[in-house]
Formats: C-alpha cells, sequence, structure tokens
C-alpha cells in the first residue's frame, strides 16, 4: 500500500504524539511541512521533551485537522536531519517518513476550518518565516 499525504495549508497547527517513557506524550506543532507523498518535515525546540522522546523512540504519529477537509493521523518514523535546522539556528529540523495514514474523514462531516497559528509580535512573525523557509529549503531535498 502507498502513501499518499493531501496538502494542507501552512501554518496549520498539528499535534504530534511520541512514546515511551511511560505513555504516548502530545504537543502541538506549527511549523510543518508536506514534504512529498509520504514525507513530512518539521522544526522542534531543542529543548522540547518530544525532541528527546524521539531520539530515544523514533515511532510518531502527527494528527492534522485543516481546511479544504484535511483529518487524518501520519505514523511513521522521525529522525533529526538538521540541528541546528540551517538557515533557522534556534531549531531542531526533524523529517517524518510516514509509514501509515490514517484518514478520519466520513461522509457525515467536513473539515471546513483549522486552527491556524497568529504571532503576536513581529519578532515570533520573522522567526516563524525564517523557519518556514528553512523547512522548505529541508523539503526540496530528496
Amino acid at each position: 500500500m502507498s502513501v499518499l499525504l493531501p496538502d494542507w495549508p501552512p501554518g496549520t497547527v498539528t499535534f504530534l504524539a511520541t512514546g515511551g517513557d511511560g505513555g504516548p506524550h502530545v504537543i502541538p506543532v506549527s511549523a510543518v511541512l508536506r514534504a512529498g507523498d509520504a514525507r513530512i518535515v518539521l522544526a522542534l525546540a531543542p529543548r522540547r521533551e518530544s525532541l528527546r522522546r524521539l531520539r530515544a523512540e523514533p515511532r510518531v504519529a502527527l494528527v492534522v485537522l485543516a481546511a479544504g477537509n484535511v483529518a487524518l493521523t501520519a505514523e511513521g518514523r522521525a529522525e533529526v536531519v538538521g540541528e541546528p535546522l540551517p538557515g533557522a539556528e534556534n531549531v531542531v529540523g526533524v523529517e517524518l517518513a510516514v509509514e501509515r495514514v490514517q484518514e478520519h474523514g466520513n461522509r457525515h462531516f467536513e473539515i471546513t476550518d483549522g486552527v491556524q497559528w497568529h504571532w503576536s509580535d513581529e519578532e515570533s512573525e520573522a522567526r516563524d518565516v525564517a523557519v518556514r523557509s528553512a523547512l522548505a529549503a529541508l523539503a526540496s531535498r530528496p
């Protein structure tokens, strides 16, 4: 079975679930990009508990609920591929090799909108632009 990730809008809040150490640990992640049919790149702060956990146990799940009727969980193996992420040295680049996609949509409902981040100050917004640009460069690598 081949994996085919749909597109979702930039800035969509996703949820990363990592394992190990007594059970799942879930956090919202703002900087996540589809990098291919079975590949996702994301950025995490170097002090994140989730980063420590995925280093110890690389099997993770990422939930995406977004406009355009996107409702899925992508499961696979995560790997640190940029420490720091070139072009955004305040974060670590992570690649998720997606092995399975669970589609959550059905004929009884439609996801018409998703949660989006809005940065409350110019410095944070500029940092987000730099992180997304660095992730786009990472996503374009084969």
